[in-house]
Parts: C-alpha cells; structure tokens; sequence
C-alpha cells in the first residue's frame, strides 16, 4: 500500500497556515462510506467486526510509526544523512547514485514506504540543489523505490502486514520468502533508474562539488531521533509486536521533543487522514466483495500454483492496483485467494508492491511525491515518467515473481 501521511509541519514563525488537501476529502468520504456500508447491512454485522477486529493494530502501527518517521525527519537525521551521503561519494555521480538507492531502499525496508515517498524526496530535492545538478534522477529514485523495495519486511508495507498476518509469517520468516524477490525488484529498479534517469541526467564529467558538511541544529534531538529508530528496527527483528515497538519508539521521540523542543508538536503529526483512508478502504472493499467483486477477481486470478499462476496473480495484482490503487487490489485479490495458496498471496503482493507505478493514481504516495516536487518548483517530465514507470512496473513484477519461485 502506498498511502502517506500528511505533510510535516511548517516551523514556527514561518506564517504559513495549515490548508486542507484534496485528499483529506477523499480520506473523508471513503471512512463515510465504510461506515455506511457497516450500518446499512451492505456488509454483514459479523464481517465489520471481524474486519474492526483486524485492522485495529494495524492503525495503531501505522499512527505511531508515522509519527516516528515525521519526527525523525524534523530532528534533521534525513538531512544529515543525505549529505553525508553526497560527501563519502566524494564527487562521483555514479557512486552517489548506488549510495542514494541504498538509502533510499534501507529507509523503505526498515520505516515504511510513505517515509522514502514523502519524507525522502524534499531531502533529495535539497540534495540536488545544493549539488547544483538535476534534480529529477535524484526525485525519481525515492518514489520508485518506495514501491520496489517495500517487500522485504512486514513493516515495510500496510500489505506485506496484512498477508504476513493471513500466512502466520514473523518478520524473519516473512523476510526469508521475500528477499530474493525484494533483490531482484531493486535490481531491477537500480538499472532501469540508472539508464533512464541517472545517466541521461548526470553533469559534465560525471563530476559534482561536494557539499560541505552539515551538523544536526539539535544534536540531542538528532540522537534520540536515531535511538528510536535503532529501537524500532532490533524490536522488529526481535520480533516484539509491531504496535509496541512502534508505539515505544514513537514515544521515545515525542518526550524528546517534548523536553528540547515542544513548539515542534503539532496536532498535524497525527495521520488521521492515512487512518480514515485504510479503515474506510477496508470496509468498502469487503462489501464490493459481497456484492460481486470477489467474482470478478477471482476470475482474473485464475486456478492453479505453477509458475504460469504465479505470473498470473502478479500480473492481476499490477493490474489492478493500477486500474484502481494497490491496497484495493491486494485487499480483494486476498479475499478469494484458499489458504493453501500461499505462494499465490505472495505473487499477487509484489504485484501489488511493485506494480502500481504506470500511472500516477495508482499509489497515493505517487500523487504527494508529484505534489511535493511541484512546492520545490520541480517539473517532472510527465511522458518519461510514465513510459519508464510502466517499464519497470512489467519487468519488477515479473523479476520478483520469478525469484519467488525460487525461495
């Protein structure tokens, strides 16, 4: 799934004022209708429960993690890092390039994709500008990768949390299943970003000035910032419930703030409009189920769990999620996928995952980037981003599926 959380707050004294977005509507009337679908009969009073039940940690992990990310992003440790990254490349464009795809696909693997999608890119984007080099290639490579690279961990994604919950997958487990396909996507992706973006865009000699370096305004802050994170990732793989570790980290950050800097916390900081998205998503999706969509999935999917079926459920997963958006598609392609079908579930994710990059609605986090480039005064050359999204979300799907086979 690639639904983001709002954009983070504006510093005091900036004079800015917050200003709804178009997709706070959407966030709205979605949690409307999944409420009205629950009250009406649409969907069964047993499957609303049933569904409520499900998602609640879900949205639990999902508040505290964003919360996690948007402070993490405020204590400054993204900037930092992105520089420091500029300078260990030390002026060559194609190291600074597999230094920026490393970043950028840590970051999606470990804290979720809304971070590399919206919290990376103004990073990159001010990267760019102080590297005085074209700011696309560095734009492009968070908001693929935020796709790509979110297969390896459960936390990774709000889907890759939803099948590993449906399989009965810890985070090592579902990571032993999903590293060879998350490979391949990134490699798949490092070339195809390399070839159409990086090389095309990169400046005379392949040469840049380094810029110099930069220290956190806030060096407590920073650490603490990176402390929870530290702890967010060991309790992970420790394999402590998402909800708590997430919870826990989260409120390591805020008392931070809340001692250094209290003027940072924002009643904005709060998803409330990824929550209304997923909740409303979910219930809307199950009562479409009831009422034919199941049907109608279930008839792309097919039969079978050869290779040939495999590519079929990726296939109907990158399909779907761009015809509609991936968390739908994953949502009903999981509601008619038996049990005993796991490696199906696990095809149709990373096409879900990896797919819905062929057009820009596909992925709400797609439609943020596009708005958080627009704010920099970037112009992101439409038709090129679209034929080599379309390139990569046929030929990611297809690599991964393939390396699925073979775990």
């Amino acid at each position: 799934m690639t639904l983001t959380a709002p954009a983070p707050p504006t510093p005091t004294g900036t004079g800015r004022r917050w200003r709804p977005h178009p997709l706070d509507a959407v966030a709205v009337l979605l949690a409307l209708a999944g409420a009205g679908c629950a009250a009406s009969g649409l969907l069964p009073h047993a499957e609303t429960t049933a569904t409520l039940h499900r998602i609640a940690p879900l949205l639990v992990f999902l508040g505290t993690v964003v919360v996690l990310a948007e402070l993490t992003s405020v204590a400054g440790v993204f900037d930092v890092l992105g520089t420091r990254l500029a300078i260990a490349a030390r002026g060559r464009w194609s190291l600074l390039f597999l230094l920026c795809v490393a970043f950028a696909t840590v970051t999606t693997a470990t804290l979720n994709l809304d971070t590399t999608a919206v919290l990376l890119t103004p990073v990159m984007l001010a990267l760019a500008r102080s590297l005085r080099v074209a700011p696309t290639a560095l734009a492009v490579t968070t908001v693929w990768l935020a796709n790509t690279a979110s297969l390896l961990l459960p936390v990774s994604n709000l889907t890759n949390l939803l099948a590993a919950d449906r399989l009965g997958l810890d985070p090592v487990g579902f990571a032993g299943r999903m590293w060879l396909p998350q490979l391949a996507a990134v490699t798949v992706t490092a070339l195809l970003l390399w070839f159409a973006w990086w090389r095309r865009d990169r400046p005379p000699g392949g040469r840049f000035d380094p810029p110099p370096r930069r220290p956190p305004a806030d060096p407590v802050l920073f650490r603490t910032a990176v402390a929870a994170c530290v702890l967010f990732v060991v309790g992970v793989l420790a394999e402590v419930e998402l909800a708590i570790v997430s919870t826990v980290a989260a409120v390591v950050v805020l008392v931070g703030f809340a001692l250094r800097a209290p003027h940072r916390l924002h009643a904005r900081l709060f998803p409330w409009r990824l929550l209304l998205m997923v909740s409303g998503l979910f219930l809307v999706v199950q009562t479409l189920g009831q009422w034919g969509l199941d049907t109608l999935v279930a008839g792309l999917l097919g039969p079978g769990d050869g290779p040939a079926a495999l590519l079929r459920a990726g296939g109907t997963g990158t399909l779907l999620a761009n015809g509609v958006n991936n968390l739908p598609a994953y949502l009903a392609g999981e509601s008619v996928l038996s049990h005993d079908s796991p490696t199906r579930l696990l095809a149709l994710l990373i096409g879900t995952n990896a797919g819905p990059l062929a057009v820009p609605w596909a992925s709400v986090a797609t439609l943020l980037w596009f708005e958080r480039c627009r704010s920099h005064g970037v112009t992101v050359p439409l038709p090129r981003f679209l034929l080599t999204g379309a390139l990569l979300a046929l030929t990611g799907t297809a690599a991964a599926v393939g390396a699925l086979l073979l775990t």
